[in-house]
C-alpha cells in the first residue's frame, strides 16, 4: 500500500454473478477506473449455511432453492484461476474474503498480497488465529460489532504481528447517509493505534470522500455492471460512471489539501506587483494594471 494515498479496492464481491465474462468486465472497470485492487469472496457452502437453509426455497436464475442459488455464485479452483491470470495480465492486484477456514486455504496458493476479514467473520476467533498467522496486510471490516468485539480480533492481530487496516463499515444494503457515523474513523484510528479505512455500502460517493478527508487511508466499494442486475449486492454498489467520480474527487484530495506550509511563489507574486503598488510616503493602496 503506498502511504501517500489512498488505498482503493473495488469490491466484486458475488455481483459476478457466476460469469466470468461479467467477472472480467468488472475487473476491466475497476482498472480503468484507477482502483489498486479488485476483491471476491469465497465460502465453503456446508460450513457458512445450515442444511436447513440451503434446502429451503429462494427463486433464483439457477433454481429454486438457497443452495442452487449460493452455488450459481460460488466460483471454484478454475474460475479463480483464471481470474488470478487475468488479474496479472490486466496488472491490478486481486484478493478475498474467505467466509471459512477451508477458504482461506484455498486462497493460499494463489500468493495474495493481502486478506481480508469480513464483517461476518470478526468474532470467529478460530479464523482470525489463521489468518493472522499469515502476517499479510489485512483490511478488517468492523460492522455488527462492538468494542469488545474489535478488542479481541486487534489483539489477535497484534501477537502475531500481523498489520492490519482496520475498516469502518455499516453492515446495511444500502446503507443510509445518516447511519454512516463516519467519524468512527477517526475514533478507531484514536482507539487502536493502527490505519482505519472505509468500506461503504451506500449507493452515493459522496460519504467516500468525506471519509478520505476524515483520515481513511482505504476505500473499499462495491461495484457493479448495472445496479438493476440480479443480486442483493447490486443496489448497494457503484457503477462505472459512479467509480470513475468516486475515484477522481479521491485523487484529488492530496492535490488540493497540500502539505499546509505558507508560500508566496513567483505566481502570486506576479499578482502582487500588479495588484499592489504603495506610494513611498503614502500607506493607501492604489491598484495598478487590473
Amino acid at each position: 500500500m503506498n502511504k501517500k494515498s489512498c488505498f482503493i479496492i473495488a469490491e466484486i464481491g458475488i455481483n459476478h454473478n457466476g460469469d466470468m465474462d461479467i467477472t472480467k468486465k468488472l475487473i476491466d472497470m475497476a482498472k480503468s477506473a484507477g482502483c489498486d485492487a479488485v476483491k471476491f469472496q469465497k465460502r465453503t457452502l456446508e460450513i457458512v449455511y445450515t442444511q436447513e437453509l440451503l434446502d429451503s426455497f429462494r427463486e433464483s436464475p439457477w433454481g429454486k432453492t438457497q443452495r442452487a442459488q449460493k452455488e450459481g455464485l460460488e466460483f471454484g479452483k478454475i474460475e479463480y484461476d483464471e481470474i488470478d491470470t487475468y488479474c496479472k495480465q490486466v496488472g491490478i492486484e486481486w484478493f478475498a474474503s474467505a467466509w471459512d477456514i477451508p477458504s482461506q486455504y484455498f486462497l493460499k496458493p494463489y500468493n495474495l498480497k493481502y486478506n481480508k476479514i469480513a464483517s461476518a467473520m470478526l468474532t470467529h476467533s478460530e479464523f482470525l488465529e489463521e489468518v493472522a498467522a499469515e502476517k499479510k496486510m489485512t483490511f478488517v471490516s468492523t460492522g455488527m460489532s462492538s468494542y469488545a468485539d474489535i478488542d479481541t480480533a486487534v489483539a489477535i492481530f497484534k501477537k502475531h504481528n500481523c498489520p492490519i487496516t482496520l475498516m469502518h463499515t455499516v453492515s446495511t444494503y444500502p446503507s443510509k447517509e445518516e447511519e454512516l457515523n463516519l467519524l468512527m474513523i477517526k475514533t478507531l484510528s484514536e482507539r487502536y493505534d493502527v490505519p482505519v479505512g472505509y468500506s461503504g455500502h451506500e449507493s452515493s460517493v459522496s460519504p467516500s470522500v468525506v471519509a478520505v478527508m476524515l483520515g481513511a487511508v482505504a476505500i473499499e466499494r462495491h461495484i457493479t455492471l448495472d445496479r438493476a442486475m440480479y443480486g442483493s449486492d447490486q443496489a448497494a454498489s457503484l457503477e462505472k460512471d459512479g467509480l470513475e467520480r468516486l475515484i477522481g474527487m479521491i485523487r484529488k484530495i492530496p492535490v488540493v489539501l497540500g502539505d499546509g506550509v505558507k508560500k508566496f511563489d513567483e505566481r502570486e507574486q506576479s499578482i502582487a506587483k500588479k495588484l499592489r503598488y504603495f506610494e513611498e510616503e503614502s500607506p493607501v493602496l492604489r491598484i495598478v494594471n487590473a
